[in-house]
């Protein structure tokens, strides 16, 4: 059996669904009893706890086989922060795991994670590899690139940023580079490593990068799901200084758009950092590993965007 934690995430709910698919028996972490449903309509088992609560584990993974951590956030919120989800919420899961005597451990990281990065996102992600890979459990370990489809948060924050006005504003150059993996396609490179937990348990430790087959800009990505959403906008870059300036304001810009009826999607700095920093690794990696060529973004995209209709302006960015 299959224990996962972060199932009801954007990830974890694709995951499910396909394990529901193959026959698969999990059980779910779940945190808030409200999403309990995401799980149970799959017809997987649920157990309540919170990573970053030791205690709530107790038991929780006695009888699975492979542990499969994808709880992260992006965005640190009060006291959930990339220190206590990240490294400790991975301390806990993973000495659980060992005391069940869990046989296999994915850990879904992000690519460039590194002790020496200056994001805590990135750096976070990385001890938190460090912590699977000295548990003495047998691991695998994803380094995905930006996972895209219905429910991926980076999307639904642009296409807040789409619909907010007559142009979409770009913090700086938006030349960085990104590698879109469709969720389908992870999933697939997931279940072709675990095709049934009690065959593919013990499986030798392994890490992969992995990414779409194409590396593109973040304009180019606002372009396509423009032409995806059917709108078209300017696009309009700000410099990144401004940007970093204002962020102080930038509760109360989201106080005053919710009063005019405009969602503000929220913004850090280092969601800004990240945005300057390519993010990429080979082309082929998927192919090269788990054997099929995986989505393009512009052909996953009708997948999960719904056309909105014409916006106005143009296309061509501005400075």
């Amino acid at each position: 059996m299959f224990f996962v934690a972060g199932a009801t995430g954007f990830i974890g709910t694709h995951l499910i669904r396909s394990l529901a698919a193959a026959r698969l028996a999990a059980r779910c972490l779940v945190r808030n009893p409200r999403k309990i449903p995401r799980c149970t309509d799959a017809g997987m088992e649920v157990s309540l706890g919170d990573i970053t609560d030791r205690e709530s584990l107790r038991g929780k993974l006695d009888g699975c086989t492979v542990a499969v951590h994808l709880v992260g956030i992006i965005e640190e919120q009060g006291e959930m922060t990339f220190e206590k989800v990240h490294v400790r919420g991975t301390e806990n899961l993973v000495e659980e795991a060992k005391r069940s005597g869990v046989r296999h451990f994915f850990y879904q990281s992000a690519l460039g994670a590194s002790p020496g990065a200056k994001a805590r996102y990135a750096k976070t992600k990385a001890e938190a590899e460090e912590i699977v890979r000295a548990s003495g459990i047998p691991f695998t370990i994803f380094r995905p690139s930006l996972v895209v489809g219905e429910g991926d948060g980076f999307t639904g924050r642009l296409k807040e940023l789409i619909a907010l006005g007559p142009f979409v504003p770009v913090p700086g150059s938006g030349e960085a580079r990104l590698q879109p993996i469709y969720v389908g396609d992870w999933v697939k490179c997931f279940l072709s490593l675990f095709p049934d937990p009690s065959r593919s348990a013990d499986a030798p430790s392994r890490l992969f990068e992995l990414g779409g087959p194409e590396h593109l800009t973040y304009n180019e990505i606002v372009n396509q799901l423009m032409e995806a959403m059917g709108v078209n906008k300017p696009v309009i870059h700000l410099p990144l200084g401004a940007v970093k300036i204002s962020l102080p304001f930038a509760r109360i810009t989201r106080t005053l758009g919710e009063v005019f009826g405009k969602k503000i999607p929220p913004v850090t700095r280092e969601q800004l950092e990240l945005l300057q920093t390519d993010n990429i690794c080979a082309r082929d990696s998927v192919e090269r590993n788990f054997g099929f060529t995986p989505l393009t973004y512009r052909e996953a995209l009708p997948l999960f965007i719904q056309r909105t209709g014409k916006g106005r302006g143009s296309p061509k960015s501005g400075h």
